[in-house]
């Protein structure tokens, strides 16, 4: 009755107060019990999903260290040679070496096709000769990785066609990771790794230190809910507005940027495209004068390539790296044959006032495939090439030559476009370190300096690599040049 009394004559705060932390105690107990079971449950799964994540990051940090180290140009000249060489097989060991370092790492290595099968090699010296050297000793293949080698060889096909980590796991912690190496852009093989990753310690430790927090949070609990409420007030206050302010200036740096960006590659742009739709627009404006009731069929369907051309020539101002679906994509059925005849008839042998004779000879073969890229985005691929035959003939009588043919064995289209004028000269056909040659590149030109140029060759193969295809370009030994365009089928 005493203790009742002393109650009762507690401060009327004071009363909700311990109401509120005995009720927070008995929710915060049943809650922890709760959440107890549930960490478990969360912590079991977690750590499944975990221990496959840390092995294949152990895995892509290590091939992403081999493709780098791969990549690089062991020689440089014959006096440095052999300090490179060690140097690179040296850089390989080790990386070879490391993830073995980890006590959850048991075996690595890498797996490559030699000689109709497959090969595991786990040394510096042996990948440097496979890469370097071509070729492997007969004392490099070992059956040390023939379990691996036989997991790897059902799973070729696809690794070759999706290039994505493969994984699985074998036991409760053991894992058999397959991680695509890639060179130079180049599917070469894969780099194996079993582990075993042991993480019951962390569970251990989780659920202890909960356990602990758990007693200590619940004697600290009104204490902490004041504190808290009042520190954070002010201190939310604060952050929102000091967010704000980084908010606000982020925001007008990014415009900035942003602006200054879509400035530079507007400007780039434009000086390139603007005439193809000067002109296109010259054509759609004779067909609207010119139409009639019995012509009007033929110019709508002029008119509607004319002007889904322009469409596509403005898109391109304004997206120096176009998204790939609007490029390639199963809803574009291209005939490539078909556009080519419409570029040849109704853009370049349809010009007013000629200065040069143009002879446009077409030999296509009907056997072609459908092309799943936007016709359009092919347009602006042969257009230029087509103008460059034409521009720099040298000759005044101007003969070009536009040949398809599809190769149904390997499942490939060559688009050839030759001429027989002067040729291109013998400099720009020289590649660079990335071996490309020096016509494809930007601000490029074979025509006189000072005039807008560098963009038409440019342009064109930069599209032919986003569609997937191969550009090349050379000199015929009885004159004039030959575009080839090489388009592989999928």
């Amino acid at each position: 009755m005493k203790a009742l009394k002393k109650f009762k004559d507690i401060h009327f705060g004071w009363k909700h107060i311990l109401i509120i932390f005995l009720i927070l105690i008995m929710f915060h107990v049943f809650v922890a019990h709760l959440q107890q079971n549930t960490l478990r449950d969360l912590l079991s799964d977690t750590m499944d999903w975990y221990k496959q994540n840390s092995a294949e990051q152990i895995g892509n940090l290590t091939t992403s260290a081999l493709e780098l180290i791969l990549e690089t140009d062991p020689i440089e000249s014959e006096t440095d040679k052999i300090n490179r060489v060690k140097n690179l097989i040296h850089a390989l060991n080790s990386i070879l070496k490391q993830p073995l370092m980890r006590r959850n790492v048991e075996a690595m290595c890498v797996i490559l096709p030699y000689n109709n099968h497959f090969i595991a090699l786990d040394l510096g010296q042996e990948l440097y000769n496979y890469f370097y050297n071509h070729q492997v000793l007969d004392t490099t293949v070992s059956d040390k990785y023939k379990e691996a080698i036989i997991k790897y060889s059902s799973l070729h096909n696809k690794m070759v066609k999706s290039e994505l980590i493969t994984s699985f796991q074998e036991e409760q912690n053991l894992f058999h990771v397959f991680i695509p190496l890639v060179p130079y852009g180049e599917y070469s093989g894969a780099v194996y790794l079993r582990v075993r990753p042991d993480v019951n310690f962390i569970s251990q430790q989780i659920l202890s230190s909960f356990n602990k927090t758990v007693l200590i949070f619940s004697s600290l609990i009104l204490i902490g809910l004041l504190g808290m409420f009042y520190i954070s007030t002010y201190t939310i206050i604060e952050r929102d507005e000091a967010r704000e302010m980084l908010y606000r200036e982020r925001e007008e740096h990014l415009q900035k940027l942003i602006a200054q960006q879509k400035e530079h590659l507007f400007t780039k742009r434009i000086y390139h495209t603007h005439h193809k739709a000067e002109k296109v627009m010259g054509f759609i404006i004779e067909d609207i004068e010119s139409a009639d009731e019995k012509n009007i069929k033929e110019i709508k369907y002029r008119i509607s390539k004319y002007a889904n051309f322009i469409s596509r020539v403005i898109y391109d101002m304004k997206w120096y790296s176009p998204p790939i679906q609007t490029i390639r994509n199963s809803i574009y059925k291209t005939n490539l044959n078909e556009l080519i005849r419409f570029v040849v008839n109704n853009i370049f042998l349809r010009i007013s006032n000629p200065v040069k004779t143009i002879n446009i000879n077409l030999n296509l073969d009907e056997n072609l495939p459908t092309i799943y890229v936007n016709e359009f985005v092919v347009w602006e691929i042969i257009e230029p090439l087509i103008q460059n035959s034409i521009d720099h003939s040298g000759t005044d009588i101007i003969n070009v030559l536009i040949s398809t043919k599809y190769d149904s064995e390997n499942n490939l289209t060559i688009l050839n476009i030759e001429d027989t004028g002067k040729g291109i000269n013998e400099s720009l056909l020289e590649k660079n370190e990335q071996g490309i040659k020096k016509i494809f590149l930007e601000n490029v030109s074979t025509k006189e300096e000072g005039r807008n140029c560098g963009y038409g060759c440019y342009i064109a193969y930069e599209m032919a690599k986003r569609c997937g295809w191969e550009l090349d370009v050379e000199n015929k030994p009885e004159g004039g040049c030959k575009f080839i365009l090489m388009i592989r089928h999928t």
